[in-house]
């Protein structure tokens, strides 16, 4: 299932330099994912994303956490569970450690990295059991050297809220690099204009941006992948369609709590 939640976790970005001036601990962005079985859409999953802060002896870093979980009624074809987290400088939104805990029908895999700085390298573990792991858990320790820039799937996505969106001119694009299961891949985003749309939290006014994946075997489709913005202080993402080999869906804002703006 790794379209479902990884793909929506893609939908983001632009590098235009910028401070946190959107996110705030204590948020709570509330989804429901949609997947199209035989020509009808069905709401399949319930994706939560909430921001905390995390006091350590050093810092506070604000938590990004990123939640996934099948309705009832689809656990016995394909059940998932999953965590993204994030924990990054809250003005910044620089990722420090990331964990990623997959719990998908008999698959089971866990990642983690601790990004270091000074020596732009990125500490992995991964621990990963499904039917073809009989003896118990496989686990595999790495050190990847990282670009400038790069980031984990939830950063990137806080990163985006974060960004001068309104300087860019409608059809100007550019890329994001996303560290993803040790490897880094590029996504293009491209601003295709602004629409006013109806969601279950009232009708906004958003940013529409397309995004493309530099892994063919990710995404579908020209202008298929499409993610919208609120075109305000807080960026909020309201609405996302996609398209992938297997089929298409999209992902709905049900309620919003807890925003800075």
């Amino acid at each position: 299932m790794r379209p479902i939640f990884f793909l929506f976790l893609l939908f983001i970005s632009f590098t235009i330099k910028a401070q946190n001036n959107a996110i705030q601990a204590g948020e709570s962005l509330n989804y429901n994912l949609s997947y199209n079985m035989s020509g009808i859409m069905n709401d399949v999953a319930r994706i939560t994303m909430e921001t905390s802060e995390v006091k350590t002896k050093k810092s506070t870093l604000l938590r990004l956490k990123c939640t996934a979980a099948t309705f009832s009624k689809w656990d016995s074809y394909f059940r998932i569970r999953d965590l993204y987290e994030s924990y990054v400088n809250p003005n910044t939104l620089t990722p420090y450690l990331y964990k990623r805990e997959i719990n998908e029908g008999k698959h089971y895999k866990f990642v983690k990295y601790n990004y270091d700085y000074k020596t732009k390298t990125v500490k992995s573990f991964i621990r990963k059991k499904s039917k073809n792991f009989k003896s118990g858990f496989w686990d595999r320790n790495n050190t990847i050297k990282f670009n400038s820039g790069t980031r984990d799937i939830v950063a990137t996505i806080y990163k985006l809220r974060s960004l001068d969106i309104h300087k860019a001119p409608i059809g100007s694009s550019d890329h994001f690099t996303v560290l993803f299961d040790n490897k880094e891949s590029i996504f293009t985003f491209k601003l295709l204009g602004k629409e006013t749309i109806n969601t279950a939290i009232g009708k906004k006014e958003c940013y529409r941006l397309a995004v493309e994946v530099s892994d063919p075997g990710v995404l579908k489709g020209k202008n298929a992948n499409i993610v919208w913005l609120t075109a305000d202080e807080n960026k909020m993402l309201v609405y996302a369609k996609f398209k992938v080999a297997i089929g298409n869906g999209e992902l709905k804002i049900q309620s919003a709590s807890g925003l800075k703006n």
